[in-house]
């Protein structure tokens, strides 16, 4: 199944949620023992509460009896009016297929939707969450199918925020990243996956990392084909 050219076509969101699912599945079986993948929203690193006892505990104690009349135990807001009120921008929310071990986060797979760089807020939101992933250890598969906006790479951006030269990376595109050993000059080493996608030309098979030597293969076109038949648009 060639990959569409879905600069000015519509049913991406149908297609998204489809793929991603599709994904799912194919992650799913591939998994070694004790690997777990799952859809979700940009969870924390650590996905389960810790095993080890905490430094701190708190108890929380018995309200005494009220001896008398007593105000309110919430400060109440201000009576005056606030000087402005104004709307602002949030991220959507961003599923993605995410695995974990020993409930811990371990690698994401994340399909870039347009909403996710049609805004400098929502650009330098996601870009912030993507490099997260690499400074904490998680390992990336980005798969980026949308030309717009021109100029705009994840990829590039992900790159300039690490300091690694490379040559420019404009979308379409899907790029992987393994977060490695330790290396001599302090950090960890980075381990890169870059592939081109072509509207019109097949899609490539892809790396999603679980460890420096394990891995999933990921069959890009053979997932995107069932979902854009379920979505009617093969």
């Amino acid at each position: 199944m060639p990959l569409h050219e879905w600069t000015d076509r519509r049913g991406w969101d149908g297609v998204h949620h489809l793929w991603i699912t599709e994904l799912l599945r194919w992650v799913k079986p591939r998994l070694p023992t004790g690997y777990r993948a799952y859809i979700g929203s940009a969870p924390t690193v650590a996905v389960g509460a810790p095993p080890e006892k905490p430094d701190v505990s708190v108890r929380q104690w018995p309200e005494e009896p009220s001896t008398g009349s007593s105000g309110p135990t919430i400060p109440s807001l201000p009576s005056e009016d606030p000087d402005e009120e104004v709307a602002v921008a949030l991220l959507d929310p961003e599923t993605s297929v995410f695995v974990e071990s020993r409930g811990r986060l371990v690698a994401a797979l994340v399909l870039v939707s347009p909403r996710n760089k049609d805004r400098p807020v929502a650009r330098a939101g996601y870009l912030a969450r993507y490099v997260s992933y690499l400074l904490e250890g998680v390992h990336l598969l980005l798969v980026d199918v949308h030309r717009r906006p021109s100029g705009f790479s994840f990829a590039d951006r992900i790159a300039e925020e690490l300091q690694i030269r490379q040559p420019s990376c404009p979308p379409p595109l899907a790029v992987s990243y393994r977060v490695g050993e330790p290396a001599a000059t302090g950090g960890r080493i980075l381990a890169i996956w870059r592939r081109p996608l072509i509207a019109g030309g097949p899609l490539p098979n892809a790396t999603l990392p679980l460890t420096v030597e394990a891995a999933v293969s990921v069959d890009l076109e053979q997932t995107y084909q069932r979902a854009v038949e379920d979505a009617y648009l093969a």
